[in-house]
């Protein structure tokens, strides 16, 4: 019995201790706290969307989710050789251009207007808080930071590990001039040794004026938050990004909902959907969109294209590395919604509706 009671106690100041890493962030407090209490979608501690959402499907319990994880065998889960991409010499693109480049997962980075935006850069290689334990696929990290120019605008869509890469952040510093975030997650940033003065809290339906011409719009989600046991103790964003020839949707994470027709709605045709469209699953279909909903939040949004991201670099759910880009190519295609689909690295051109994009993934069979 003395043994089984020191084996806890050793067991919890480990847990405790291992907490304690900076990789883990800092919970708000003060007056940043109070700010999210006068949030009307900050109750009780916590924060909540905008419909009921479960963190699994009714029918679905966590054990058999965690069974399935570990133990169920996915055919070609992972590539069989390294992802085919491009290295864009970023920092030799023409100001004025207004371009996409994606880095696998939900990290990416654009020019719009000759404004320049770093979106939930994970950069490290791995995306948990333990070491080598989520790692990336070969050729699906190619990218650091000495490869980018001074950012503008570091634009974070939430608090989970594969979105906020505190390795990433940390060498980030000194390289960016404003960050925006969702309430509360500016704390991390504080706590990373971020100056206050450029963090930029946000709470959903807000707007803020980077100059005359270009606005970015904060905007629900369906997902959630956390880096540690609580969740939803920060908010989740999505965004669109508006000047006067261009308005771009920035998705995050998110499972689907009414959200989509509402800001369809508000804002009239995009002209780039950027759309979560992996790492999804029956089990979570709350907080993930499947990828027949991922073109169906398409056509809501009223896009004249679609970036499908969140997928290619990381496993962290029962599919193939490549059903993703496979399955909302095929949807897509029957119901004539275009899809850009580039490789890692590869520029796309804004202004060019018509630039024609090849089907990597399956180059790798």
């Amino acid at each position: 019995m003395i043994t089984l009671l020191s084996l806890v106690v050793f067991l919890a100041l480990a847990t405790f201790i291992f907490l304690k890493q900076p990789q883990f962030g800092q919970a708000a407090s003060g007056k940043r706290l109070e700010r999210m209490n006068q949030s009307k979608h900050f109750r009780d501690g916590v924060f909540l969307n905008q419909s009921f959402t479960p963190p699994l499907t009714e029918g679905y319990s966590m054990t058999s989710v965690l069974f399935d994880f570990f133990f169920k065998s996915i055919p070609n889960k992972t590539p069989g050789k390294a992802l085919p991409h491009i290295k864009t010499d970023l920092k030799s693109l023409p100001a004025d251009s207004n371009v996409v480049v994606w880095f696998g997962h939900s990290s990416y980075y654009m020019q719009l207007n000759g404004v320049k935006i770093l979106v939930d850069p994970v950069f490290s290689g791995n995306a948990s808080p333990i070491p080598s334990t989520t790692r990336a696929f070969a050729g699906a990290n190619t990218y650091g930071v000495k490869d980018f120019p001074g950012i503008d605008v570091l634009l974070i869509s939430h608090d989970h590990y594969d979105h906020l890469d505190y390795s990433t952040i940390k060498e980030l510093k000194g390289k960016v001039k404003k960050v925006i975030c969702g309430l509360g997650v500016g704390a991390h940033f504080e706590h990373w040794g971020y100056d206050p003065k450029i963090i930029s809290e946000h709470d959903w339906n807000e707007t803020i004026s980077l100059n005359d011409d270009f606005k970015i719009h904060t905007l629900p989600a369906r997902h959630f938050s956390g880096r540690s046991f609580k969740r939803n103790n920060t908010l989740w964003m999505a965004y669109l990004l508006e000047t006067p020839e261009k308005k771009i949707f920035v998705g995050g994470d998110g499972g689907y909902d009414a959200h989509f027709a509402e800001i369809g709605k508000r804002f009239g045709s995009i002209d780039l959907a950027i759309l979560e469209n992996g790492q999804y699953n029956v089990a979570w279909h709350a907080i993930h969109c499947l990828p027949e909903e991922v073109v169906q939040a398409g056509k809501d949004l009223h896009a004249k294209r679609v970036l499908p991201v969140h997928s290619s670099k990381f496993s962290l759910a029962l599919h193939s590395w490549d059903e993703p880009l496979k399955e909302v190519s095929r949807i897509a295609k029957s119901q004539n919604l275009p899809l850009v689909t580039p490789m890692i690295g590869e520029v796309v051109w804004m202004d060019n509706e018509q630039q024609v994009f090849k089907e990597w993934w399956k180059e790798l069979k």
